[in-house]
């Protein structure tokens, strides 16, 4: 098993904490804006401190960061924020593995996206492994409460609209982070992926206190009298996202996105075992095939 295959499970299972975290966030004490910017404020310290230590530990130099990492850095950011917000926001129309689910449409978007702004393809067989996928999102696209309403108005609604925007902008900032630990020439992979990680959520950070600054007066007070929960949400942030830029940078975005599908799993058990919440036949349906998904795609990559 490549090295990327292990690390890109370990950052599902990692994800998987922190939405969980998040969701809590959500229902008892922080805005949308507020859950997002814990994830951001309480990682970004650690995460400087990671990459500083690593470098030092290993002997490393810091890579000169050419204009164009910016570039693709901050694209990336932006595009997880808006995301994340999307996903925040989702948790509050469906159940947490569904709210997942939704935004495991990123998959299929960084087929599309890595194709145009890296120029980085998949092959048929890892394109027919992702289409299994999909074909699992699409069972769960359908609420409870639209069963036997007419097709378009059981697909067009809040929910899959916030689900398809999340994976497009989850999918834009996979392959922002990937030209940007690219865009690095000096370095081994760990370095080069915690230092782009570093940038990254520090200028997130900088962007969501300014936007709660402005819009949402006394959410960071909240944010930090939360710090109990909110913390543990930067922990696995830092965690997760870390292993997420490694694999970005060991391997194509649309073949990690499609691995990570796995949170699924990681998912429909916080779902059972923490939230109490139950998991339908449909839904149980299209986990199958994005199950399905995952182990195509560990065989033909």
């Amino acid at each position: 098993m490549d090295a990327w295959m292990p690390i890109t499970i370990f950052a599902a299972l990692a994800q998987t904490a922190r939405f969980g975290l998040q969701k809590q966030l959500k229902s008892t004490a922080l805005s949308t804006g507020g859950a997002t910017f814990a994830r951001f404020v309480y990682s970004s310290p650690l995460v400087i401190v990671g990459v500083l230590m690593y470098a030092s530990i290993t002997g490393q130099t810091l890579p000169e960061i050419p204009a164009v990492f910016w570039g693709y850095a901050l694209f990336g950011g932006a595009a997880q924020i808006i995301a994340t917000m999307c996903v925040v926001a989702l948790f509050a129309h469906r159940n947490f593995a569904v709210g997942i689910t939704f935004k495991k449409t990123e998959v299929l978007m960084a087929v599309l996206v890595g194709l145009v702004i890296l120029g980085e393809g998949v092959t048929w067989l890892g394109f027919g492994a992702i289409l299994i996928g999909l074909l699992g999102v699409l069972l769960l696209s359908d609420p409870p409460e639209r069963t036997g309403a007419p097709w378009h108005k059981r697909i067009m609604n809040r929910a899959a609209g916030l689900g398809i925007a999340s994976g497009l902008l989850f999918a834009c900032s996979g392959v922002g982070y990937r030209g940007a630990s690219l865009s690095l020439e000096t370095g081994d992979v760990f370095l080069r992926a915690t230092l782009t990680l570093a940038c990254v959520t520090a200028a997130q950070t900088i962007a969501m206190a300014i936007w709660l600054r402005l819009r949402e007066a006394g959410e960071i007070s909240r944010v930090a009298a939360s710090w109990r929960t909110a913390s543990l949400v930067g922990i696995t942030s830092m965690i997760g996202s870390t292993c997420w830029f490694v694999a970005f940078t060991l391997q194509t975005v649309a073949y990690v996105k499609a691995l990570g599908q796995i949170e699924l799993l990681f998912s429909m058990v916080v779902t059972v075992v923490f939230f109490k919440e139950k998991i339908s036949a449909r839904e149980l349906q299209g986990g199958g095939l994005l199950v399905a998904s995952v182990l195509v795609l560990v065989l033909v990559v």
